[in-house]
């Protein structure tokens, strides 16, 4: 690799960020300021910066994603763009775990190759800021149109362009450097001068949502707010057919985004913009935004939310109302297994939008749906190894998912649409982020993992198995010993006897297993070295869902502390679609090797052996799964 030069167009400053009027009264940990050291997450993190983010960008320069930069920016005659109109998504979300990367190992050579890749993107960058290398390349004109902004359902126009303003801040933050910046405030000031309320401006929106919390994003970090009304106008201009021609339910523009109050369309478009909205709430003080995501925040957890965390219950669903959409929910309790579709993106916009939610108002409910997120629905998606990766995750496999019954359900290298594993490496470094957080005087300790934090007033080291073990020890060193303030421990949605904040899923035989408060809370004065101890008892418990989620009647699920459980037929005589566990079975600990990885496992008094959800598939193409089990006994 040789470094190619920056953009030799205009330079932009970054201004002093101006303090917003509002914003969110709490604020998670910066990502440097977290440090895990060992326990559960250590090894994930380690493999996603040695494995994941090399893998990815080995895949995105043999496939011509990287390409098409490099040939926009060198101005190759005759080059024509190769792979899908979105394909420059995904280099700037590797880009973006990337930055997240580099913030915390300083990788010299991470440095060199994201210097030289940030020139091959502002020099494929048109001289107004247009950056679209699917354009530039003369792609499909079915696609992408004859001219800008004519194909914005399909074009991906304004999605690209998000993923590449998200990378840029996150590299701004992570390094102080403005090379990225620059070309993102290009871009940006473009999309501004083109769309708007004003008379002279396009009054359109983006096909798939992204530009709209990416552009909050760029408000915090340049105080312009101008960038953050741009961001309002695009979520303002869905459905609004009083002034355009609308796209329907698939994209969530079948009503102004303030009138909707259920989740419907692409589970991945709706995710970023549910997070938009929360944003865009947060820093305009816009309550209309706040009420709409409240009620479809109540919609999903109480009707459309899988036992894993995952969203999206099928590739094409129907409503009896707004009609059919890909990739998208179901209607109320249309909770498939085998046929499920639960892409990893899905999982984790979801975390990424409950992660918004308690940021508001901190409320615990919304980090107990991140933490069956972040350890079923989104780390299923993700191989031990680091290089292999679920798109989709059901929760139930016989001879293959309901959609290739031709070819084994596998994990795989890369995919020809591989926003998942783009998606994975920019998402699993921002966990430990999630752990903690402060508003400005007490402290948040939200998810447990062997670490250490400084956060608000305080410095907290956190010694733990979890979520193998209950224990959980918090040393609390106050930055000015002799200060009061409060930390406030989450007491997980498990513990209390709630698998979620809803009654869609119920424990078998629910018992409050500790308090029956959402935190423990101890305010009081700190002078250092004064411990908070805990020890969350984890028995096995079994799940049922809610009489009218059809695909689960008479079967039950099981559970142990945050991890959910499944069979696979490698451990049970290469037989578990449809296996049996009777509701009177009782469970022995055992323990599964997978690869260079032992993971606890239970052995119920039938035979039958269960492993963690999330290390599925790692061991026969094809191997039979099931999450939900029958009882065999039709009256539970």
């Amino acid at each position: 690799m040789t470094l190619a030069a920056l953009s030799t167009s205009a330079a932009f400053l970054v201004t002093t960020a101006a303090f917003a009027a509002h914003d969110y009264p709490i604020s998670t940990a910066e990502r440097t300021a977290v440090k895990v050291v060992g326990g559960f997450w250590l090894p994930r993190l380690e493999t996603n910066r040695l494995v994941t983010l090399k893998a990815d960008f080995a895949k995105c320069e043999e496939t011509p994603r990287i390409a098409n930069f490099t040939n926009c920016a060198a101005r190759a005659k005759g080059r024509r763009f190769g792979g899908i109109y979105f394909d420059d998504s995904d280099v700037y979300k590797v880009m973006e775990g990337a930055a997240y990367i580099y913030a915390e190992s300083k990788d010299p050579e991470l440095h060199r190759y994201m210097t030289w890749l940030i020139g091959q993107v502002a020099g494929a960058q048109e001289m107004d800021g247009y950056l679209y290398t699917a354009r530039t390349l003369g792609g499909n004109r079915d696609i992408e149109g004859t001219g800008r902004w004519e194909q914005l359902f399909w074009s991906h126009e304004l999605y690209n362009p998000g993923h590449m303003i998200e990378a840029a801040v996150a590299w701004y933050e992570s390094t102080g450097e403005t090379n990225f910046l620059n070309v993102a405030r290009k871009n940006a000031d473009l999309l501004d001068r083109t769309f708007g309320w004003a008379p002279d401006k396009l009054k359109s929106t983006s096909g798939h949502q992204e530009i709209e919390l990416a552009l909050g994003r760029l408000y915090r970090v340049t105080g312009e707010k101008r960038y953050l009304d741009l961001a309002e106008f695009f979520l303002d201009m869905r459905g609004r057919k009083d002034l355009r021609s609308t796209w329907g339910v698939s994209v969530q523009d079948h009503q102004p985004v303030t009138e909707q109050d259920e989740a419907l369309g692409h589970a991945v478009r709706a995710g970023y913009m549910y997070c938009a909205m929360a944003d865009v709430a947060a820093l305009t003080g816009n309550d209309s935004y706040t009420r709409a995501i409240d009620r479809i925040w109540e919609d999903v957890v109480g009707r459309k939310l899988h036992l894993s965390g995952g969203i999206g219950a099928g590739r094409h669903t129907s409503h009896p109302k707004w009609g059919g959409a890909h990739e998208s929910f179901g209607v109320d309790f249309e909770l498939p297994n085998e046929s499920a579709y639960l892409e990893t993106c899905a999982a984790i916009a979801n975390a990424l939008w409950n992660v918004r939610m308690f940021r508001r108002d901190g409320a615990a409910k919304y980090m107990d749906v991140v933490e069956r997120i972040i350890y079923n629905g989104f780390l299923s998606g993700v191989s031990l190894s680091g290089d292999e990766f679920f798109y989709m995750n059901p929760l139930a496999n016989k001879d293959g998912l309901g959609y290739a019954k031709d070819k084994p359900y596998r994990r795989s290298k890369w995919f020809g649409t591989s926003c998942c594993p783009c998606n994975d490496v920019r998402f699993l470094p921002q966990i430990p982020s999630f752990a903690y957080a402060t508003d400005g005087k007490d402290v948040y300790v939200n998810l447990f993992m062997e670490s250490e934090a400084d956060i608000g007033p305080a410095h907290l080291r956190v010694e733990t198995d979890y979520p193998w073990s209950g224990k959980v020890s918090i040393t609390v060193t106050p930055g000015t010993p002799g200060s009061k303030f409060a930390v406030k421990v989450r007491i997980p949605g498990w513990a209390r006897g709630r698998p979620v904040p809803s009654g869609l899923y119920t424990y078998f035989a629910p018992t409050v297993l500790g308090s029956d408060k959402e935190y423990l809370v101890r305010d009081q004065v700190w002078n250092g070295g004064e411990k908070i101890e805990l020890d969350f008892p984890m028995p096995v418990r079994r799940v049922r869902a809610d009489e009218r989620v059809e695909a689960d009647r008479g079967r039950l699920a099981v559970e142990r502390g945050p991890i959910v459980y499944c069979a696979e037929g490698f451990d049970n005589g290469g037989k578990a679609f449809d296996a049996v566990l009777p509701s009177g079975a009782t469970f022995s600990d055992e323990t599964v090797t997978i690869g260079d990885r032992t993971f606890p496992a239970l052995r119920a008094s039938n035979g039958l052996l269960l492993i963690p959800y999330f290390a599925w598939g790692h061991r026969d193409p094809g191997n039979e799964m099931q999450v939900w089990l029958r009882t065999g006994d039709e009256a539970r």
